[in-house]
């Protein structure tokens, strides 16, 4: 007979309380425990702790009427909740102890959570570091999301391809979130508004469906304080689960129909909108999420006040891009339409209450939906849209008599072929102040596509340079060169990362350079590792790791990456016995399900990886990795190894970035065009330690209003034509010779919008620099502990405590 019986640990120790958890939540045997067990029991010990710290809070600021921040999101990328719980808790060496009695790793379990699939890229991870941050400093808070069922896709690459599989983060639960069954709204579709008899009455929307929408609650901590921050996602219901007569009729398929039908509001994220059922799908998304996050402000609102008068002034409302824009026209619905407000007074509130943030700069990227949709899914909606319209022209109007031009740049609704409502347009007349996420940006948005609304209301705009959470970033995912800075500044910088800035002196002692060396020396072998497992294939830890993560679109410039990757390979052939330096070149993302463009570059970076790696004449001196299905927990491995961080979009479209944070926190150098942070970054590391090439964003522009013509530099740069003509005869596709020419094609006569070829030389000759400072590894060593040095301005805590202060007039509190 087994023996289940162990030595007994103390009450109230802590393997105590995962033990009680083991026998009375997960219901197995303390003795018998695996390892996913061992990770439930231990999120439930976290989980009970920050649930004390969730009521606690809420109940102060309940009891202070606090004014509270609410973060409208679509995405919040939070990854994996135990690491992050514990090390805010400071628990992670008490876990670890008392995991070694089941003879298991700390490690090893937390590999066990699934990645939260709430997001995608950058803008999700933003929102999640923005909520760390929040709780930190003490800002009474709530994020407001999607409790997305499936996420938007697990990546798999089978031959060269994308291939998107459901993502069921949720299939086994989670120990993180908290229901609230009594927290429900009901969110309404379709149908026709009414024109009541009396001109006082107000409009009656007769919908033709309904949702409801329940909440349920993640807590995320803040780190050296008690504070959390509350993310509350909603859930779509059904209000009637079954037709009940057809399911008894044996009628299943229709039976289930109605459930379906509202339901899949919130089962993917992002659903493929290159269908009209798609784009339907996404615009239900952005109402459900918003109006059940404003009809919830409203009742926390009125419970703790009792009247909406004073909403100004105890709610700030922010926009996270323009997903959830349409809460503009959701807030003035509700004022006027339910709870008695007549129209101006609603919308001067509605006026103080929403702040914008904006993330592109590409007039293409931003979100427009046709009049005919909003009609169809939200008729009162488009009617307020309309008089906000009407009454903002007449404002420009006076401005600018006559101006006609003026109004159509500016008005909400876009009369060009399909009458479209500009939802950023939306968001900036609805909101009191606008910001970009990094100096350039922001300067580049009142200079050009909002440029008329700047001459309107100069004084809505400003900037708030992103950041990123040190606790994440640096504390959680890279521990050794945590230890070491502890070791060098103490633990203060955690919370105040312009400590960091002490470590320049540090550059110029040769045992800290060798021990943060071999730091990196040994996160790149957890790299190895990490690519090994998920690709098959070996890579030489001694090479230098040249990274680019993130989302796959034309404008940052994988494909710029790939030419240099096979330009790279060409010249090794020709000089096999040039002293090369080793290199692995590094990519992971997710194009877009409909993105043909970014699926094919995906197919590229194989087919390229799949000769150069299997090439006996390269050996280790050049390999090309392509990791699936990139998202937190694969970032938090490879931010740590890249010696190399590829920040190379083309100059005015990268709005701010935050991996280009990320990396340079761990100790990579950037490469990259001055745009976006990357300049920001260049100001605070020193022109020194960055390597910075290609156009600038005025230069771009004034190449393409002369007229840019890529087939010159094509034909005038032979080692360019020879990698092109290379692609785009099959050296790479032998099996399809053809299938890069489209590609090739699209550089060459259509346009290359984002101007690869006109970079292409300089960025070739600057990867070159990299190879000859690499090769001096003292050097590179000052450069890299630079680069940590000067991160301190790019704390997700600076961004927020400027927030609160510039924008939300939100008050942390003890």
């Amino acid at each position: 007979m087994t023996n289940l019986t162990q030595p007994t640990p103390a009450p109230d120790s802590l393997a105590a309380r995962v033990e009680r958890h083991l026998l009375h939540t997960v219901g197995v045997a303390p003795a018998q425990a695996g390892p996913v067990e061992l990770m439930t029991a231990v999120s439930q010990v976290a989980r009970a702790e920050l649930s004390r710290r969730w009521v606690v809070g809420d109940a102060a600021d309940s009891a202070a009427k606090a004014r509270r921040v609410y973060y409208l999101s679509m995405e919040f990328l939070i990854g994996r909740s135990l690491g992050n719980a514990l090390s805010a808790l400071e628990l992670n060496t008490a876990v670890a102890g008392s995991l070694g009695a089941h003879a298991q790793k700390l490690e090893d379990i937390q590999a066990h959570e699934p990645d939260a699939a709430l997001g995608n890229g950058g803008l999700g991870r933003l929102a999640a570091c923005f909520l760390d941050s929040m709780a930190s400093v003490g800002l009474p808070s709530y994020g407001y999301g999607i409790r997305y069922e499936f996420g938007m896709f697990a990546q798999s690459i089978q031959g060269g391809r994308q291939i998107e599989h459901p993502d069921p983060w949720l299939d086994d639960g989670t120990p993180w979130e908290f229901p609230r069954p009594g927290i429900h709204y009901p969110v309404r579709f379709g149908g026709w508004v009414e024109r009541p008899e009396s001109p006082d009455a107000v409009p009656v929307w007769r919908h033709a469906g309904m949702v409801n929408a329940k909440a349920y609650d993640h807590v995320i901590p803040g780190a050296g304080t008690e504070r959390v921050s509350t993310l509350r996602l909603w859930k779509a219901a059904a209000p009637a689960h079954i037709d009940l007569h057809a399911f008894n009729s044996g009628d299943y398929a229709r039976a289930a129909e109605f459930k379906n039908e509202f339901e899949n509001i919130s089962w993917v994220l992002y659903p493929n909108d290159s269908t009209p059922a798609g784009r339907e799908l996404r615009l239900r998304q952005e109402y459900f999420f918003t109006s059940a996050s404003i009809q919830d402000i409203l009742a926390r609102h009125l419970a703790e006040h009792g009247t909406l008068a004073n909403l100004p002034d105890k709610v700030a409302i922010h926009l996270n891009d323009t997903h959830p824009a349409i809460g503009v026209a959701e807030l003035m619905r509700l004022l006027v339409d339910e709870h008695g407000y007549s129209w101006a007074p609603a919308w001067a509130m509605t006026q103080k209450i929403f702040s914008y943030t904006n993330h592109t700069l590409m007039p293409e990227a931003l979100e427009t939906w046709p009049v005919s949709l909003i009609q169809h899914v939200l008729p009162r909606h488009l009617e307020i849209i309309f008089r906000i319209n009407q009454e903002f022209l007449a404002l420009a109007q006076a401005l600018r008599p006559g101006d006609m031009g003026f109004q159509r740049r500016l008005s909400l609704i876009d009369e060009g072929g399909e009458r479209r409502v500009r939802m950023a347009n939306l968001s900036i007349v609805g909101s009191h102040t606008v910001n970009g996420v990094s100096k350039l940006h922001s300067d580049l948005l009142v200079e050009t596509i909002f440029a008329d609304f700047a001459a309107l209301w100069p004084d809505r705009f400003t900037n708030m340079t992103n950041g990123v959470t040190p606790r994440r970033w640096l504390t959680q995912a890279n521990p050794g060169l945590t230890a070491l800075i502890d070791e060098a500044l103490g633990q203060d910088w955690r919370r105040n990362l312009d400590l960091l800035q002490s470590l320049r002196a540090k550059a110029d002692d040769a045992d800290f350079r060798q021990r943060f060396m071999a730091v990196k020396a040994q996160n790149k072998q957890r790299l190895a590792a990490l690519i090994h497992r998920t690709t098959g294939i070996t890579v030489n830890p001694a090479s230098l790791f040249d990274v680019q993560v993130k989302r796959i679109h034309e404008y940052k410039r994988q494909l710029l990456n790939v030419l240099h990757a096979v330009t790279r390979y060409r010249a090794i052939l020709a000089q096999p016995n040039a002293g090369w330096q080793p290199r692995v070149i590094l990519f992971a993302g997710k194009a877009a399900s409909s993105y043909t463009t970014a699926k094919n570059i995906i197919r590229l970076i194989h087919d390229v990886g799949q000769v150069v790696n299997n090439d006996p004449r390269i050996g280790d001196k050049l390999k090309i990795v392509f990791i699936p299905n990139y998202g937190v927990s694969i970032a938090e491995t490879i931010m740590p190894g890249a010696d190399l961080s590829e920040q190379i979009s083309t100059a005015g479209t990268e709005a701010s970035g935050t991996g280009n944070m990320k990396l340079a926190l761990n100790g990579a150098l950037t490469i990259g065009t001055d745009d976006g942070a990357n300049i920001e970054i260049r100001q605070n590391v020193g022109d020194d330690n960055i390597f910075i090439f290609g156009k600038l964003a005025h230069e771009v522009a004034a190449i393409r209003a002369a007229g840019y013509q890529p087939m010159r530099i094509y034909e005038s740069n032979p080692q360019l034509k020879a990698v092109l003509d290379s692609i785009a005869a099959g050296a790479f596709s032998p099996d399809e010779p053809a299938r890069y020419r489209p590609l090739i094609d699209s550089l060459l006569w259509g346009g290359d919008h984002y101007l690869l070829l006109a970079d292409y030389e300089a960025y070739v000759a600057t990867q070159g620099r990299v190879d000859a400072l690499y090769r001096d590894a003292e050097a590179w060593a000052r450069k890299a502990i630079a680069n940590v040095a000067g991160m301190g301005p790019f704390s997700s805590d600076r961004t927020i405590r400027e927030y609160a202060e510039r924008i939300w007039h939100v008050k942390p509190q003890a």
